[in-house]
């Protein structure tokens, strides 16, 4: 637990380990992976290693920052005190804004689900209660989050780990009981090839699927709220090569095994569901929403969660309202918790009463910040590891591997990434970078007005500013 943050350790190790699993499985898996498939073909297991291997690198140096000295605030703590107070408060605040959005993406795809199942209530009456429910849960205590969250990422766990395998047995040939006629490994290289539509695809698949890989940093961010939080951050960090393999990439080559690429059935069912139909399982369908809906509410709730954390934090460090910083008896942030779900309502309702323009807005320019964090945390480590080097070598228990060079080999793909997306007209990449971008200036304008017109007031009493911050 963070020194004299009011937050409790109320997450045991149980929680911390779903939370890391959890992370990496987002509703976009299971939503968007259909498209990236129709662009790429079977090439798109390529775009998901691509991407996965970015997280993975950007992980590591995460992993080397917060296991030295874990934080609520995670990155924007870290560069905080790596590269200056507007670093850590620009990329706090543009964190804090992509999931308060993503609070209401998740509230309506859920939404959608549960009134198909009760028409009765209307999509709005069930955004509603969605988010009323979470947000109980997230007031209760952090306890509360925790044991909610290792259940949703326990049934995801579970489902996608029922699917890789019933999967590889259809397409063996060995699953009793099952006619999967399509089944077969050469789907991989039927229909056109493996890249059916060149190598470009490949670089086309990334900008679709580099946005459901978000979520890979909460446990970073819970750690600071955990029993042992340094044990916390190095086993997700170093657990999240066979978290992405097997989840990610494990079960995208299950989808292209069972079915040619092309099968229109993707399109039109979801990926995952026009696997599981393939193989004549009934109720696929009904099974598969009901997985998504947990995936979409374990979102919700990760997402209230960091929102409002990212929240405390930069309250505490003087960069929002002081009334962020403070916490119940359960050592719940209220404030923060209800600033976030008060703007993911707002979002809501100009997601159902100007879906075309506000809400899409918002949409595009958070859409890149998952690079501009990832771009972020790259620095950071750079400077980060000589401060940890110079004043507490011994915190170094998780270690950024070929530093610096690797370091920055990933920062360079990532702005070949964001480069890419500004060429990219077809699939909305330059309207989602040049959006973010202009957000990201103006966020970055106030934290550069800030600084400058507190830059010479004395620092609060009981606070200490982030460049004196001990890392021990």
């Amino acid at each position: 637990m963070t020194p004299g943050s009011g937050l409790q350790a109320g997450l045991k190790n149980r929680h911390l380990t779903m939370i890391a699993i959890g992370g990496v499985i987002g509703a976009g898996l299971f939503v968007g992976s259909s498209s990236g498939i129709a662009t790429a073909g079977p090439g798109i297991l390529l775009s998901y290693a691509l991407v996965g291997t970015l997280v993975v690198l950007v992980m590591r140096m995460l992993g080397e920052m917060s296991a030295a000295n874990p934080t609520s605030g995670s990155f924007s703590a870290h560069a905080d005190r790596a590269l200056g107070r507007w670093a850590g408060f620009s990329i706090g605040w543009l964190y804090w804004f992509f999931w308060v959005v993503v609070l209401a993406v998740e509230a309506t795809a859920g939404a959608k689900i549960l009134e198909g199942w009760v028409p009765a209530v209307p999509q709005w009456g069930w955004a509603l209660i969605v988010m009323v429910v979470l947000t109980a849960t997230n007031l209760v205590s952090v306890g509360s989050y925790g044991e909610f969250e290792f259940w949703f990422a326990g049934i995801k766990v579970v489902a996608i780990g029922a699917f890789v395998v019933v999967g590889l047995l259809a397409v063996f040939g060995v699953l009793p009981g099952v006619h999967a006629d399509k089944a077969s490994f050469s789907n991989l290289t039927g229909e056109g090839g493996f890249l059916p539509h060149g190598p470009g695809a490949i670089l086309t698949g990334v900008l679709l699927v580099v946005f459901s890989f978000m979520g890979s940093e909460i446990a970073t961010l819970a750690a600071g709220e955990s029993e042992d939080p340094e044990r916390a951050v190095t086993k997700s960090t170093n657990s999240i090569i066979w978290r992405i393999g097997v989840f990610y990439l494990g079960s995208i080559l299950v989808v292209v095994s069972l079915l040619p690429w092309n099968d229109p059935s993707i399109q039109k069912d979801g990926s995952y569901v026009a696997a599981l139909n393939s193989l004549g399982i009934a109720h696929a369908g009904e099974v598969m929403n009901v997985i998504v809906l947990t995936s979409v509410l374990s979102c919700l709730n990760s997402g209230l969660y960091t929102a409002s954390r990212m929240a405390f934090s930069l309250g505490q460090r003087g960069d929002a309202p002081k009334a962020f910083a403070r916490t119940t008896s359960r050592g719940v942030p209220m404030a923060a918790i209800l600033s976030s779900v008060v703007f993911g309502f707002v979002a809501v309702f100009f997601n159902y009463q100007y879906p075309d323009t506000v809400f899409l807005f918002l949409l595009n320019s958070s859409g890149a910040v998952a690079l501009f964090v990832w771009l972020v945390i790259c620095f950071s480590q750079l400077r980060m590891r000589k401060i940890i080097q110079r004043e507490a070598p011994e915190k170094l228990v998780v270690k950024m591997w070929l530093y610096p060079y690797l370091t920055w080999a990933t920062a360079g793909m990532i702005v070949f990434v964001l480069v890419y997306m500004l060429f990219d007209t077809k699939h909305d990449g330059r309207e989602t970078v040049l959006l973010s971008l202009l957000v990201a200036a103006v966020v970055l304008v106030v934290a550069l007005v800030k600084q400058k017109v507190t830059a010479n007031r004395p620092a609060p009493v009981a606070e200490a500013p982030a460049d004196k911050v001990s890392i021990g």
